[in-house]
């Protein structure tokens, strides 16, 4: 199948987007969205890829679901387009950033610049049905984002994982630790932001992490 990716992902993963769950998954994603109103915009659905090349990549943040709402979802998880309203989760996550790094609440939702530098913000289900959370879990995205996963744990030196939720720490839970670091902490959803997210210190712990190992630290 010819996957339109960043060339470098594209080098990685061109085996997965010849198996036979991928190639099923394709045809339902198309589908879904010859039919159904899908987010993000068909042409983001690998925009965390393409903002953040293979090469490049220092940071994983993982996420669950695209935001399933107008306007909101643009491939990058947790992240919002310019001029969207925070949901609540991106706020939460702002109120950490000013805490740990000192970081004022910016104006904007969009991480594309996290992206550029260096942090894949991936999310494990990658395409959604407006309004309806969930709709494309256990369709094969979860099968192709453990590859992804799994890719990065193996080639790469000093990655910094950030798993956030039940979810998310499930999903890593191979990732070997002795060559990369792992944080961990609850959801910043308001359910459970109060149980442990705030305080997590997991964007200077990021940056500690890079710094010591040579690497550029992230300007969040």
């Amino acid at each position: 199948m010819d996957v339109k990716i960043e060339s470098s992902w594209k080098n990685l993963l061109a085996d997965e987007f010849e198996k036979p769950y991928f190639e099923s998954l394709g045809r339902f994603v198309h589908d879904e969205y010859r039919t159904q109103k899908i987010y993000p915009p068909a042409k983001l659905i690998f925009n965390a890829f393409d903002q953040c090349p293979f090469d490049q990549l220092k940071v994983v943040i993982l996420g669950q679901d695209p935001y399933h709402g107008p306007g909101q979802a643009h491939g990058l998880c947790f992240s919002v387009n310019d001029g969207i309203d925070f949901p609540p989760s991106l706020r939460n996550i702002f109120k950490e950033l000013q805490s740990d790094v000192g970081k004022p609440i910016p104006s904007s939702g969009n991480l594309t610049g996290w992206a550029r530098q260096g942090v894949l913000l991936l999310n494990a289900t990658l395409t959604v049905r407006a309004g309806q959370a969930g709709s494309h879990q256990k369709k094969g995205w979860e099968e192709f984002t453990d590859a992804v996963i799994h890719k990065i744990n193996a080639e790469k030196q000093h990655v910094v994982f950030i798993l956030w939720g039940n979810y998310a720490i499930r999903k890593g839970e191979f990732i070997d630790k002795s060559k990369h670091l792992v944080l961990n902490s609850v959801h910043p959803s308001p359910l459970s932001a109060n149980r442990g997210f705030f305080g997590n210190k997991h964007f200077s712990q990021t940056n500690d992490f890079l710094v010591r190992n040579g690497l550029e630290p992230i300007s969040w």
